[in-house]
């Protein structure tokens, strides 16, 4: 019997003397630059199996193109390995932790939790473990891709090369992700510190961390390790969660300052110094310099497109700082053979964006329509308790370009049965409003990037406001609260001088 694989190298021209699943099947040996080469012609050569890439290499391969996907290190890439799973697993062990100590307001009493640090790590592997089969490299063989585990860079405009393969393709993704920004901050390059791709593996629980950033990254990993008993200190030289609402960011920065996170806002971090175990950072304010010491260092002040490597020159690709150049419709103007996909393009860093991306791709290159990349408002979820979730533009956004265009409705969450039963009404739905339809939605308070998804499908399609009042929302769910909100934009108009006088008359009518 034929197996999926096979069929797929069947698919693929080869030219070369050695069995092709030794390429395909298992990672490139430590001394692959000394493997025979291989020279492949495909449809698709894509570099990097992280979200975006993975999503166009199973797109195309189900179309029955010959797809060939490159990936250097882990499949599934950041988000799976060192990012998005790994983090949110983290925060749920903190979450349980965090419960147990506040249990006595729902009237049950339980000791203080005991931290297994070893555990925990065990708990974060065991998800990374379970989502691993769906981006491995077994399931994407078995659809037809062709995976070699080599770095690859370009050798032409229509050429990749790795240690043993030479690739000609109609068409090349670069998908390569972003990796942690390390600014140069004096010192940095000799005081041992950690980054997302590294915290998850700590030998040992840290006793105090120090993170440079306030960022989504900075302010989970400081929830997530508090909660767990560690003491920890962020770092941030503008406002915490800067990118989110600003009412609805200071609601989740006052909980993780209550929970005993000290947060320093305005602060630069001008010098770090220290050995493992003991380090230290100064920073400068405009209320003083002030000296922060801890036990570790995690840097997370942003991130790096992944271009290292890639030679793009010789595929005569553009790029800058941000990525690869690219156009609205994801493609390189220099080379248009060449799509960049996800953290790589430039244009925003969620795996949820490179998805999209690798949609665009498939729509435009493959069925010829004519979306891009800009045809969807972006969400942005910061997982905090509680979660803030931001949806196009802030409030203070919308009024800097629209001004009086825009009017705001809110429903709050203690206003929500849901909420009230369950004990936590922090937080509210914020509907940001211009000409009857959505420019903007934040959510903050339990499980708001779940909630916020009501208003994405609404502002995606372009619906009206009102259309977020015409459902029916099951009782008690916290997401009737956008439901709510919607329906207080029109209460003035509803419940009007006008509209009672109307309805006085139309009683009149048998």
């Amino acid at each position: 019997m034929t197996s999926a694989s096979d069929t797929a190298n069947a698919r693929v021209s080869i030219s070369g003397t050695s069995d092709t699943d030794s390429i395909s099947k298992s990672p490139a040996p430590t001394n692959a630059g000394s493997l025979p080469q291989r020279d492949y012609k495909a449809d698709l050569a894509i570099i990097g199996a992280g979200s975006g890439g993975l999503s166009a290499a199973a797109g195309a391969a189900m179309l029955g193109l010959d797809v060939v996907l490159y990936e250097k290190a882990e499949m599934g890439g950041d988000c799976l390995n060192y990012g998005c799973v790994p983090s949110k697993a983290l925060l749920t062990a903190a979450k349980a932790a965090h419960e147990a100590r506040n249990s006595a307001k729902y009237g049950v009493t339980v000791s203080e939790p005991v931290v297994n640090w070893e555990a925990v790590k065990a708990h974060v592997q065991k998800a990374i473990d379970t989502i691993a089969p769906v981006d491995s490299q077994e399931r994407f063989e078995g659809l037809g891709v062709t995976v070699i585990r080599e770095h690859a860079k370009f050798a032409d405009p229509k050429t990749i090369v790795s240690a043993s393969t030479r690739t000609k393709a109609r068409r090349i993704i670069i998908a390569t992700g972003s990796t942690a920004f390390i600014p140069p901050i004096p010192g940095i390059e000799t005081t041992p510190y950690i980054t997302n791709e590294t915290v998850f593996s700590l030998p040992e629980q840290p006793k105090h961390l120090v993170i440079l950033g306030g960022g989504p990254i900075g302010v989970e990993m400081a929830q997530a390790f508090r909660r767990l008993g560690s003491d920890v200190t962020v770092i941030e030289m503008g406002r915490a969660m800067a990118r989110a609402d600003a009412d609805h960011a200071k609601i989740a920065v006052d909980q993780l300052k209550s929970e005993g996170i000290t947060i320093l806002e305005g602060h630069k971090a001008v010098k770090v110094s220290g050995s493992e175990g003991a380090i230290s950072v100064e920073t400068e304010a405009e209320s003083g310099s002030k000296t922060v010491s801890g036990t570790h260092l995690l840097v997370a002040v942003g991130r790096s497109a992944m271009l290292e490597g890639l030679d793009l020159e010789a595929g005569k690709v553009d790029y800058d700082r941000s990525g690869v150049t690219v156009s609205d419709k994801l493609r390189s103007p220099s080379n248009p053979r060449v799509w960049a996909l996800g953290d790589i393009a430039g244009q925003g860093q969620f795996t949820h964006l490179a998805g999209w991306h690798a949609s665009v791709f498939v729509r435009r290159a493959l069925f010829k329509q004519f979306s891009k990349a800009s045809d969807l408002p972006l969400p942005a979820v910061t997982y905090v308790q509680p979660e803030v979730a931001q949806l196009g533009m802030t409030e203070a956004e919308a009024r800097e370009v629209h001004g009086d265009e825009i009017s705001v409705s809110h429903f709050a969450f203690d206003e929500n049965d849901r909420a009230i039963a369950e004990g936590k009404t922090d937080g509210e739905v914020k509907l940001v409003i211009r000409k009857g339809k959505l420019v903007g939605a934040s959510v903050v308070g339990e499980g708001a990037g779940d909630i916020i998804q009501l208003a994405s499908v609404a502002m995606s399609n372009g619906l009206k406001v009102q259309s977020l009042t015409n459902f029916i929302s099951p009782y008690p769910t916290r997401a009737e609260a956008v439901k709510r909100a919607a329906s207080a934009h029109f209460t003035d108009t509803v419940f009007s001088p006008n509209a009672k006088r109307l309805v006085g008359l139309l009683q009149r009518i048998p």
